[in-house]
């Protein structure tokens, strides 16, 4: 068993209030889980109005479909105009790991 984990930093475009953050995030993580049946939420930033991060996480059998799944994720993100991706960081774990 294998478990994937991706965090994005995201700086959000014309965003003035907390309000206006959630109808940016929340569309972003609604079509991660639903498109790649991850878990997905934001983790940090949440009293930032131009910051957010979202976490996801993804188990399979076999590291290989863990990363294609992640590559997918990272590029659904990349490729949303309202958000500027800063950075990510992915971690790979397997039942051996402690």
């Amino acid at each position: 068993m294998f478990t994937g984990t991706l965090s994005f930093d995201l700086l959000l475009g014309d965003v003035r209030s907390l309000k206006q953050k959630r109808s940016v995030i929340r569309p972003i993580v609604v079509e991660l889980q639903r498109k790649y049946s991850v878990a997905a939420a934001e983790v940090d930033g949440h009293d930032l109005y131009r910051r957010a991060t979202i976490g996801v996480a993804f188990v399979s059998t076999t590291a290989a479909h863990v990363i294609d799944v992640l590559d997918a994720c990272e590029r659904l993100v990349a490729a949303r105009p309202e958000v500027e991706l800063l950075s990510t960081r992915r971690r790979l774990y397997n039942e051996e790991d402690e």
